[in-house]
């Protein structure tokens, strides 16, 4: 007799397990996290789930402000990238003290952990997908896509997108990439997760992340500025990281009036240079051009 019940009672309780379902609602979340500066503080997050979702299990599309930024402000790209915005679960992180990071800011926050503890909590709700996750940051929240790209062990992420900001040295001392370390002395070399997809978009005529390398204008570091890799020559170390066997490119792939495009690996790590623009290049991005980078698979 005992054996005539477990299998309807199997399935029960599946039903019961997978109507209790956490799902994922728009509205403000909080991680908790400790450091030098706080104990026990309230990191803050915004999600965006569209209402074509329909009980569809969307990846996730995280974006990280620029210095001085404001994440729930931040939340108006969903209004620019409308179509993008209907595919994606937009998350808007913030920043401690509005800041990333990076070298010398004045956040000194675990960032990289309250970003990856965001994705493993979220993913756990059953409409939104567990792989796929797209990063893109701006500025200062573009450097800090870099260092979790170099950094990360989570595999989930699949595309990172950086709005002027390239690598800066850093990140990356012309030999290998660099774990950040406690005390921000990127001290240690690491080898990022292979079999991603990046792109970096730079404005000509930047001089706060100047376009061809070398110190900012602005951007302080531990001794004076904080210097920049060439953009096109940090678009060719990722592409040489994720399978690249060429040479740097010398000329563009695609041209136009307003941006070139070096375009390695079919479009697996892309750069656009944004021609006479200047720190404001990220606005440059349409919509057409990041869903032509999101198709890649």
């Amino acid at each position: 007799m005992i054996a005539r019940f477990l299998f309807p009672l199997f399935f029960l309780l599946t039903y019961i397990n997978f109507s209790y379902a956490q799902i994922l609602q728009s509205g403000r979340y909080e991680i908790v996290q400790s450091w030098s500066q706080e104990k026990n503080f309230n990191r803050t997050y915004w999600v965006k789930v569209p209402p074509t979702a329909k009980g569809k299990a969307l990846p996730l599309f995280i974006f990280l402000h620029g210095n001085g930024g404001n994440a729930e402000k931040a939340q108006g790209i969903a209004r620019r990238y409308r179509k993008i915005s209907d595919e994606y679960i937009m998350v808007f992180a913030q920043g401690y003290k509005k800041s990333w990071n990076i070298v010398s800011e004045r956040s000194k926050a675990p960032d990289r952990e309250f970003i990856e503890a965001i994705v493993t909590d979220l993913i756990s709700y059953s409409n939104v997908r567990a792989s796929g996750v797209t990063l893109m940051g701006s500025s200062n929240g573009a450097a800090m896509v870099n260092q979790i790209a170099i950094e990360t062990r989570l595999d989930c992420f699949t595309h990172y997108i950086t709005l002027v900001s390239q690598l800066n040295n850093w990140q990356h001392d012309g030999a290998a990439f660099k774990a950040k370390g406690d005390q921000n002395n990127y001290t240690k070399t690491v080898l990022p997760l292979k079999g991603k997809f990046l792109m970096n978009v730079s404005g000509e005529d930047d001089k706060l992340v100047p376009y061809v390398g070398g110190p900012s204008t602005g951007i302080r570091a531990k001794e004076g500025k904080l210097h920049f890799v060439n953009a096109e020559r940090s678009t060719f170390l990722w592409a040489k990281h994720y399978g690249f066997t060429g040479d740097q490119l010398e000329q563009p792939t695609e041209e136009s009036n307003t941006y070139d495009i070096y375009s390695y690996m079919d479009g697996v790590v892309v750069h656009y240079k944004m021609n006479k623009r200047a720190h404001n290049a990220g606005g440059a991005l349409t919509e057409a051009m990041l869903e032509d980078f999101l198709s890649q698979k």
